[in-house]
């Protein structure tokens, strides 16, 4: 008789609320062979690293971490465990299996195509017969004040798992959205169908964050209590509101089930301790800073203090690893992999783009030769130099700049008082014989990131790797993008980032980003 071939039928859980279905000819030969052949199948939603867990059947099921591949069921559920920063390969034994604690934080931005919701059993039903009878007769269904409350209190509880503040745009997409799934609702009053389901979408997230915020979110209520007229003299209801700006997924969240700010203040004493000790357990502070995350958020946002005296409070966010996981705490963006991945594969039309302005006569096109010249020059142009390059000259060809941003300064004559009055800037740390007044350095022993006169990372080994960890020191300190260069940052946000804020881009970003995406 022939051997049956044995296949494997998988329920993967990407997050908490999307589970895929994946199916296998064969078991995988290890553990790291079934995530490559998962990140493969499911790509790009899992273009990260992680771990996988699986129900285990000789514990009713309770999840356990997948080591080894024997394990695997021919039929069962397995689950995601993302992992930001490699800090899990510090850990003293493969027993020393630190998962992130699970915390009530966003896991996604607002999508293109706004998921509508399931509605009441009766609103449901209704809407079907509704639906059925606008296919045949064209006719639109009366909602009764009752009904048309279930819908709007429904679909503002989706909208706010995304974000706490929509904008004009992402109110307009959920209604669009409705009318679209039940064209029962279209309004044959307004071009698109859906102008009246928007403004009451907006009228009715406001009285849900009000709800929310007499519940004690923090996301809402740090905006409550302003002016009125038993108030008079407080703050302007519509000055100073804080919320998410730039795209942030994990604006300012709750503390974690169970915390309060003593006891988080007590792990952030622990992870004080412990960045100071001659070999600091990495493991320990991920897991303690991903249950901080809160109480960071809350101090940064609300009290606004200086950077140098938070980053002596939370030294952990000197470690290059952990700027990478704060900024995917906020954003749920991979800052490496985004950023590297945009940034080369936009790199050979921006550098013909900037030849070609470089061909014309002014003083931008001067200022695109000179670093154009320098980088022609290089023998071996890697990928590293090319970075460097296209990073460089993006300001010059957006028509910025700002002389403090970068600088240049001798390893053996580095004066960190020199830098007090700098707010933020990139500083390339030469050699002796060097030229200190070369446009760009492609050859530099290292790289520093400085930030309101702090010098807070050290011995960076590459231009583009400063770059990219100074992004995410932004989010992370929730700063604001350099003044001369807000164009420069406000494009890796969107188009190297994938950040959409929901903000028209100004007209040079616009006219940068259709050069970027027309085929030559």
């Amino acid at each position: 008789m022939m051997a049956v071939s044995q296949k494997f039928l998988l329920r993967v859980h990407v997050t908490t609320d999307v589970a895929v279905k994946v199916s296998l000819t064969k078991r995988p030969e290890s553990v790291e062979e079934l995530i490559t052949i998962l990140r493969e199948k499911l790509n790009p939603r899992l273009d990260f690293e992680f771990t996988l867990q699986y129900e285990d059947p000789d514990f009713d099921g309770q999840l356990t971490c997948l080591l080894d591949i024997q394990e695997l069921p021919e039929k069962g559920t397995l689950k995601v465990v993302r992992s930001e920063s490699d800090v899990s390969s510090c850990a003293s034994s493969d027993t020393d299996i630190l998962p992130h604690v699970p915390l009530a934080q966003r896991l996604k931005c607002w999508p293109d195509t706004f998921p509508v919701p399931t509605f009441s059993y009766e609103v449901e039903h209704l809407l079907e017969e509704g639906n059925r009878a606008f296919e045949m007769s064209g006719k639109h269904l009366r909602l009764t004040r009752a009904q048309k409350h279930n819908i709007l209190e429904t679909m503002a509880s989706v909208m706010h798992t995304f974000k706490a503040y929509p904008s004009d745009r992402d109110v307009g997409l959920a209604a669009e959205a409705l009318v679209t799934t039940h064209p029962c609702l279209k309004e044959p009053g307004s071009t698109n169908g859906s102008y009246g389901w928007k403004t009451s979408l907006k009228f009715k997230m406001g009285n849900y964050r009000t709800k929310l915020a007499r519940s004690g979110c923090v996301e809402v209520s740090v905006n409550a209590g302003r002016r009125s007229v038993n108030n008079p003299e407080r703050e302007h209801p519509h000055s100073n509101i804080k919320r998410a700006r730039r795209a942030e997924v994990n604006y300012l969240p709750n503390f974690p089930r169970g915390e309060d700010q003593v006891s988080l203040e007590d792990m952030r004493v622990q992870i004080k301790n412990e960045v100071e000790k001659t070999e600091p357990n990495k493991v320990m502070i991920e897991k303690l800073m991903q249950t901080t995350f809160a109480l960071r958020r809350h101090e940064i946002v609300q009290d606004s203090p200086m950077v140098k005296n938070f980053l002596e409070k939370w030294p952990a966010l000197r470690f290059d690893s952990q700027i990478c996981a704060e900024f995917h705490r906020v954003t749920n963006i991979n800052l490496r992999n985004q950023f590297y991945a945009e940034l080369d594969r936009h790199t050979p039309r921006l550098m013909a783009l900037y030849r070609q302005k470089a061909a014309r006569t002014g003083k931008i096109s001067e200022a695109l030769r000179t670093i154009l010249n320098h980088y022609d020059l290089q023998e071996t142009p890697d990928v590293n130099v090319k970075r460097t390059a296209v990073l460089h000259a993006l300001p010059v060809y957006l028509r910025e700049g700002d002389p403090e941003f970068f600088k240049t300064c001798n390893a053996d004559t580095l004066d960190e008082s020199t830098l007090f009055d700098t707010p933020v800037a990139l500083l390339t740390v030469v050699t002796d014989g060097a030229s200190q007044t070369s446009p760009v350095h492609f050859t530099s022993s290292s790289m520093a990131v400085v930030v309101e006169g702090d010098l807070v990372l050290r011995d960076i080994p590459g231009f583009s790797d400063a770059f990219a960890l100074l992004f995410g020191l932004i989010y992370a300190l929730h700063l604001d993008y350099p003044r001369k260069l807000v164009h420069t940052f406000t494009f890796v946000q969107k188009i190297f980032m994938g950040l959409d804020d929901g903000k028209p881009l100004k007209p040079c970003l616009h006219a940068l980003k259709n050069d970027l995406l027309l085929k030559e």
